[in-house]
């Protein structure tokens, strides 16, 4: 599609970006979104009393709702998981790999993934985008991961109540909150850097 423009008092056809392009730029968000992710879980740390690991997966799972919009936030998930799926080395190394590692104890965490992300996308950008609001956006997307993968989890061990939260939320909270944080500070950032940029 083109558009013209008035140069040196002459009408000119100005070349905007093609459905193509910006196709191609969806993509390449995508692409690089569940990069992120994958590089994230392989920040991991595994706990011995629990087969759940600390990463920092929930980290750029809240960033990226917060910086891309619903659609690409979902779409970055979903791929995301169908690389895991297939085989690709995307998820922690502290895990079965694969189908396996979707349909396993912390197959809840990873199931949650595009559910949370266009979900902080969408009331991110709703609210005034500001760090206080991102710290409360982030940390109900963080708390609905545990929630889903500690309910995955109770099924797939059946575990009591109690035990289920020392194994699957508990031990999990104090790392939450710096990248609740951490997520919030950085979209607040991204959201004034926009706007100064006019």
């Amino acid at each position: 599609m083109n558009r013209s423009v008035q140069v040196a008092g002459r009408e000119v056809l100005s070349a905007t970006p093609s459905a193509v392009e910006a196709g191609l730029r969806s993509v390449g968000l995508v692409l690089v979104g569940s990069a992120l992710v994958a590089v994230c879980a392989h920040v991991s740390i595994p706990l011995w009393f629990t087969p759940v690991p600390v990463t920092l997966q929930p980290f750029a799972v809240l960033l990226l709702g917060m910086l891309l919009g619903p659609r690409l936030a979902f779409a970055t998930m979903a791929t995301y998981l169908a690389e895991g799926a297939a085989g690709l080395p995307v998820f922690t190394p502290h895990g079965l790999g694969g189908m396996a590692q979707l349909l396993g104890p912390t197959g809840g965490y990873l199931m949650s993934y595009p559910v949370v992300a266009p979900l902080v996308s969408v009331v991110w950008r709703r609210s005034s985008r500001s760090f206080s609001r991102g710290i409360v956006i982030a940390g109900a997307g963080s708390l609905v991961t545990l929630a889903m993968g500690a309910t995955w989890l109770g099924l797939w061990r059946h575990m009591p109540a109690g035990v289920l939260l020392t194994e699957s939320v508990v031990p999990f909270l104090p790392g939450d909150v710096l990248k609740v944080l951490a997520a919030a500070g950085m979209a607040a950032g991204a959201e004034r850097w926009r706007r100064q940029r006019g």
